[in-house]
């Protein structure tokens, strides 16, 4: 089915975002887990592996709209230093997904493509639970400290 064409470009937007991400987020898994903190990781990852099935849905839909992937195509991967920064940019780059997410939807509903508005209504409500996960986090290191989050996200001493 022959799509629009600034939705297609568009979409393809959207895949550059969500394959950096992906790339972002399995480095940041990657350093939790080298500094021990086994649970940051396991969390981390899972979004990771989120960002994989919205770079797959993208894709497929791409393909259904008569679209070509852009699948080379990355945007600047910004990798923090510490948790702190690593949260910090993580939730940055999902807060920029939602306003893309938003605005891809309203392009969805001027050229009449519902089911292009659902899948992306899907995926952004999916980014608003990684922010909300972020602002979480951020709460629990406010509330209780940058060390004793950290011991937290341990998974306990080595056997």
């Amino acid at each position: 089915m022959k799509g629009n064409e600034e939705l297609i470009k568009v979409l393809n937007q959207l895949l550059a975002d969500e394959l950096t991400a992906i790339n972002q987020y399995m480095v940041h898994s990657e350093m939790c887990d080298n500094w021990g903190y086994g649970k940051l990781h396991k969390a981390i990852e899972g979004q990771a592996i989120d960002e994989m099935h919205h770079a797959e849905w993208l894709i497929q839909r791409i393909i259904f709209l008569d679209g070509a992937p852009q699948v080379s195509k990355l945007n600047a991967i910004r990798i923090g230093g510490s948790v702190m920064e690593i949260i910090t940019n993580d939730q940055d780059d999902e807060l920029d997904a939602i306003r893309a997410y938003n605005a891809a939807i309203r392009l969805g509903h001027d050229v009449d493509d519902q089911a292009s508005v659902d899948l992306l209504t899907k995926i952004l409500k999916m980014e608003e639970g990684h922010v909300d996960w972020a602002e979480q986090q951020r709460s629990q290191i406010e509330q209780m400290g940058l060390e004793n989050y950290l011991v937290n996200q341990t998974e306990g001493a080595a056997g």
